[in-house]
């Protein structure tokens, strides 16, 4: 995993960052090579004890968990990797906030391994302070997590929260399956995890067990707990089925417990799973963006600020529930920036105070805005209609300006279709964004030539911002883009070079009008 802030982000950056110790645990597997490390911690650790005052006990919880975190450095870092079979690396910068959020979970994660006597070395290392191993480490974002097997490393592919981490790790380290064997450790399991998949066997053998276990290991998210004891299983999962074997999904929502009713077979777990590990309506946050981003479902945004949301939370929850795993639901906080407004932007709507309902299909690109009021039919018709693809797409487009007297039109995109595709003219049109470097120097040249062939009845000019309009036939991915759109076939535009000067421009709208270049109205040569 990598990621680096957003330039637009408006987190507000930690000027204050925890300090974690240079010592680390190593469980009886590790190489002796690592002997001397070992001694260090004990050293760390006791010097600690005696010149550190007594901490409360979050604080003290969190202060055990960072010792656990081996601190990598110019010295130590190669002889960590070869020397242990597994070793999961963090990679930051003092100064990145998401390395600065990201560390008290790998620290709390670290503990909980620590619990399950992991044999995973886990170490983090300043790549601002140690450029150079972090480099050779492979470390080029942050937060950077990696998982080295045998010296060869991996990307870290799970979520954020600590309780994922340690299910990443777990499963990549040879542990996909937790054990039950009694009540206490069956409560205590559910003390800890907030979702799993729960498998009831009379043996732990033969092909179900066998395709439970493939599952287990294939998937790097969900926690996957197993038991051959009916009485454990019901603790697991309520009213499970007698008859084995009996698999099921646990959440902590609304809809809790779900069954799985398919044939034992790996790639149709991991499918029940994919359908149902999020929530009838998923909460949208920093930690499970990600998740969120990477699934394969149509997906329906509500827009809202907190408590207005709770109005429709459970005509929502209804929604979810009818097109389970076809669709998922998911709640933004409006107020909060750094979430909604990436998404708004895309609808020209950054700037709305209004609950809002939005769909995407990631596949297609397509993104649809429920334009009516958020009730309960109108929210199921629009994810009906937006599973049976019937739904109209949605186009941003700028307020219907006043083009009166204008030398060039501005074109938005509820305007495309009239100005420029039924337009009984010649249109060139300059497609430009606020953010292009080069489109001052062409809108220049446009506006000469503007002027240049002012009179001509058959040519106009005319712009479009395209960061806030769209069109389903003006797909341009350069800016600035000319496009000179005849009037005998205004479904083939003619791309103009933008860097052309403005009387080579000049020769080519002549040559496309069908004109000669001496001909034309003005003459090119002396006003160009």
């Amino acid at each position: 995993m990598m990621l680096t802030p957003k330039p637009t982000s408006k987190f507000i950056y930690f000027t204050i960052f925890l300090l974690i110790s240079l010592t680390f645990m190593i469980n009886s597997t590790a190489s002796e090579d690592s002997d001397d490390i070992e001694d260090l911690i004990a050293l760390d650790e006791e010097q600690d004890e005696q010149s550190s005052p007594k901490p409360s006990s979050e604080a003290e919880v969190l202060s055990k968990a960072q010792r656990i975190v081996l601190e990598l450095n110019n010295d130590n870092t190669q002889k960590a990797i070869d020397g242990n079979e597994y070793v999961f690396v963090l990679g930051y910068a003092p100064w990145d906030v998401r390395s600065a959020e990201l560390m008290p979970r790998f620290a709390e994660a670290a503990s909980s391994l620590n619990e399950l006597k992991s044999p995973v070395l886990m170490g983090k290392i300043d790549a601002e302070r140690h450029p150079k191993v972090a480099s050779n480490l492979g470390i080029k974002g942050f937060p950077t997590l990696l998982l080295f097997v045998n010296g060869t490393s991996q990307p870290y592919t799970g979520g954020f929260s600590s309780e994922e981490i340690v299910i990443w790790v777990s499963k990549k380290t040879g542990t996909p399956i937790i054990r039950i064997n009694s009540v206490d450790e069956a409560n205590d399991f559910l003390k800890k995890h907030s979702m799993f998949a729960v498998g009831l066997f009379d043996k732990f053998e033969g092909p179900d067990y066998g395709e439970f276990v493939k599952a287990a290991t294939a998937d790097n998210e969900i926690q996957f707990v197993e038991t051959c004891t009916s009485q454990i299983a019901n603790i697991l999962f309520q009213d499970v089925k007698s008859i084995s074997p009996f698999l099921g999904i646990v959440k902590s929502e609304p809809e809790r417990y779900t069954s799985y009713e398919d044939a034992f077979e790996k790639d149709k777990i991991l499918q029940f799973l994919n359908d149902n590990k999020f929530p009838l309506v998923t909460f949208l946050t920093e930690v499970n963006s990600v998740k969120v981003y990477a699934s394969d479902k149509l997906q329906v945004y509500v827009f809202a600020e907190a408590d207005e949301f709770q109005k429709l939370l459970e005509p929502f929850q209804k929604a979810a529930r009818k097109f389970k795993s076809k669709i998922m639901f998911v709640f933004v906080d409006i107020k909060d920036d750094n979430l909604a407004k990436p998404f708004l932007t895309l609808f020209g709507l950054e700037d709305s105070e209004d609950t809002l309902v939005t769909a995407f299909d990631y596949k297609t690109g397509a993104k649809y805005l429920l334009e009516s009021d958020p009730t309960p039919k109108n929210i199921e018709e629009f994810g009906s209609g937006l599973l049976k693809g019937i739904l109209p797409p949605f186009y941003k487009s700028q307020a219907i300006p006043d083009n009166k007297g204008a030398d060039i039109l501005t074109v938005v995109g509820n305007t495309f279709d009239d100005l420029v595709l039924s337009s009984s003219k010649n249109i060139l049109l300059e497609v430009h964004t606020p953010w292009c470097l080069n489109c001052e120097t062409t809108r220049k040249q446009v506006e000469k030539l503007a002027k240049h062939f002012k009179g001509l009845e058959n040519l106009v000019f005319a712009k479009i911002d395209a960061s806030v309009n769209e069109h389903p036939k003006l797909e341009v991915d350069d800016y600035p883009t000319l496009l000179f759109y005849p009037v005998s076939n205004k479904s083939n535009p003619i791309k103009l070079p933008t860097k052309s000067s403005s009387k080579d421009l000049a020769i080519l709208i002549n040559k496309y009008l069908k004109e000669p270049v001496h001909d034309a109205q003005h003459d090119t040569k002396d006003e160009l």
